[in-house]
């Protein structure tokens, strides 16, 4: 495939916008060549500047579960749109949504709706903190949580020492109360505790991992976390911006039995509009302002447009009882027809998946955190990405970046990308 119009158009970017690109990942660091500019989506498929139609497999980092451009969402934000944009003042389809998502998720009482994943994150933390009365959070390396500065964090010399920033910019004051542990790691968890007594304010987590590639938690994982936190009186955040309403009708909480004291939301819940949101029991959303004294504000937050395109979205998913299950489906489907390939061709890889997430790791090892991510051959992976773009399929410019099924998916598109893996495979 010709890439000429998008070369020009990331070559104009590039004047205007640092990189080319509004987000990182789209400059095709990691992988090397030029991005690729969209013109349009529909269904399952990307069409780019190029004429090109790519099988898309990124769905915009995960909202579009059921295809781009679905009507019913479509529908619902031009019937809104004709009615105004945006009030800054309250509408009713705020509270709609707030009651649908509250009766599809376990163990919440209300919802505060935002503007991104970040701002959920981040706004959750502040929650937690101003809820137990104390300051220091732990997370997991390689987990994502939005560019908040207390995200922005590196491991330090040792598991139970505080973290170093990785970004210019955050400050070694907010580094000291951010402290780190490798995924699915509950010893690590519990000697942080041990040196940080009565000072843990919260545990913050991607409980199925999307950031490192797809990770599931092991056994017991996230059973372990619940119970430090109850040990420790720490508060347990979900971050379910990935998975929320795409894993399961009540995302991991309902998957796995585990239940969080803060939960996360982000791309589903906006049916692909910005959107974020957290959510708790009563007795946490009741420190938030105007009820408590934590701060949280957003002109733009509850916009109606976004509120609209979520409320479609999550009827939609509610009504369709089989939904989860065609995705699975279609996920283990992809996973078994890709790795019987690279089997046949002795590519050594590590898939792993959980309902409609996936990635492929060219590692033998397991990979079960940052690190073991880390020790796949990047060099191979670059090779399989371009193969595959050149066969018309987009997957996630990065290795370290969970693949997204769609249900716009059909099992031909399924073929046609097992078939496209073949022709890789050799020069793999």
């Amino acid at each position: 495939m010709r890439y000429q119009r998008s070369s020009q158009l990331f070559k104009a970017a590039s004047a205007v916008i640092p990189g080319g690109v509004n987000s990182p990942v789209r400059a095709f660091k990691a992988v090397g060549g030029t991005p690729v500019f969209v013109t349009k989506a529909k269904g399952a498929y990307l069409y780019d500047a190029d004429g090109n139609r790519l099988i898309d497999y990124i769905n915009s980092w995960g909202p579009m579960i059921l295809g781009h451009a679905y009507p019913p969402v479509i529908e619902a934000v031009i019937e809104k749109a004709q009615l105004g944009t945006s009030f800054g003042m309250p509408t009713e389809i705020e509270t709609k949504i707030a009651e649908l998502a509250v009766s599809m998720v376990p163990n919440i009482d209300q919802i505060r709706f935002v503007n991104s994943g970040t701002e959920a994150c981040m706004s959750a933390v502040r929650l937690a903190r101003g809820f137990t009365g104390k300051e220091k959070i732990i997370k997991f390396a390689g987990c994502y949580h939005g560019h908040s500065d207390s995200f922005l964090i590196q491991a330090g010399s040792g598991a139970v020492t505080f973290g170093s920033p990785n970004s210019p910019g955050v400050t070694e004051g907010t580094a000291k109360d951010t402290l780190l542990a490798p995924y699915n790691d509950l010893v690590a968890v519990a000697e942080i505790f041990e040196a940080n007594p009565s000072q843990i304010a919260s545990i913050i987590v991607e409980p199925v991992a999307g950031n490192m590639g797809c990770i599931p938690p092991q056994s017991g994982f996230l059973e372990g976390l619940r119970a430090l936190c109850d040990a420790h009186q720490a508060i347990l955040i979900f971050d379910e911006v990935m998975t929320g309403f795409r894993l399961a009708r009540g995302g991991v909480q309902e998957l796995y039995g585990v239940n969080a004291d803060i939960v996360c939301f982000g791309k589903v819940i906006g049916g692909g509009l910005p959107v974020g949101a957290f959510a708790a029991r009563h007795e946490i959303m009741a420190h938030l302002a105007p009820l408590g004294p934590v701060y949280q504000a957003g002109t733009l937050s509850g916009n109606p447009l976004a509120m609209a395109a979520g409320y479609a979205m999550l009827q939609a998913l509610e009504s369709d009882a089989e939904v989860f299950e065609r995705l699975a489906q279609k996920t283990a489907y992809l996973h078994e027809g890709i790795s019987k390939t690279l089997k046949a061709h002795q590519v050594l890889h590590t898939i792993n998946r959980v309902g409609s997430m996936i990635s492929v790791h060219f590692s033998e090892s397991p990979v079960v955190d940052f690190e073991t991510a880390a020790e796949g051959n990047n060099e191979r992976f670059k090779t399989f990405f371009h193969g595959l773009l050149n066969a018309g399929i987009y997957i996630a410019p990065s290795a370290f970046e969970t693949w997204f099924i769609t249900d716009a998916l059909t099992y031909e598109d399924l073929d046609e990308t097992i078939a496209a893996v073949a022709k890789i495979a050799p020069s793999l």
